[in-house]
């Protein structure tokens, strides 16, 4: 018996994933046997979870990218600025998104034989969560329509988040930062578990300290956290 691992299309369902096969012999008789190996991205790049005319999608197909640059853009999201959009459309693609979406309503009912029209989902929540799928996931990113605010939304989006993170059975450690420590620093305790890591540098001749979180500020750091 032979096995071996290609990346090709033999099956056409099976074309976007990576195909195992085995070759079994048998009285001059081969068989194959194909086995579907779907990754961990693959499958956590495909969620959804559905409440009272809102659905959550991890697929980064679905969202807008004109709409989301328009927010990014926004003074709400003073962390970050608008990217081009084929910037912005590989960094969605490279990582795990959330997007929250309001579900469109039911097309009307028509006699028209020609193609019916396709209704968007309104695109109202986002979160982007920085993984390797396995051992580390850093979550920044989060926003919620203000209009939509109010109505729980945007701990369900965090919920929902969680839910991935706690499926992950390699993760060392997730991560996020905050600067707003009356709203998010409670809010993130309770939904994800998240604790805020005090510590300081160790006098000279002192060992110890605790984990150092250490950054260095690249050419897009926002001003506003300057």
């Amino acid at each position: 018996m032979t096995s071996a691992t290609v990346g090709f299309g033999l099956v056409p369902e099976l074309a976007c994933n990576v195909v195992r096969f085995k070759v079994f012999k048998c009285n001059n008789n081969a068989s194959v046997e194909f086995v579907n190996m779907t990754t961990t991205k693959q499958k956590l790049t495909h969620r959804t979870w559905t409440k009272d005319g809102y659905f959550i999608s991890t697929d980064p197909a679905l969202i807008p990218i004109a709409e989301l640059n328009t927010v990014f853009a926004s003074d709400l999201f003073y962390w970050a600025d608008a990217l081009p959009e084929d910037v912005m459309r590989e960094t969605l693609e490279n990582s795990l998104c959330f997007g929250m979406y309001e579900s469109p309503p039911a097309a009307p009912a028509t006699s028209s034989t020609g193609p019916s029209e396709t209704i968007q989902p309104k695109l109202i929540g986002f979160a982007r969560c920085i993984t390797d799928f396995t051992t580390f996931l850093y979550l920044t990113d989060v926003y919620v329509d203000p209009k939509m605010q109010g109505k729980g939304l945007g701990a369900w989006l965090i919920k929902c988040v969680q839910e991935v993170i706690e499926a992950m059975p390699h993760l060392r450690r997730s991560m996020l930062f905050t600067s707003s420590w009356e709203k998010s620093v409670p809010f993130y305790e309770k939904l994800m578990g998240m604790s805020v890591l005090e510590c300081k540098r160790p006098a000279e001749g002192e060992k110890g300290g605790g984990v150092a979180v250490m950054q260095m500020k690249g050419p897009a750091f926002p001003d506003a956290l300057r």
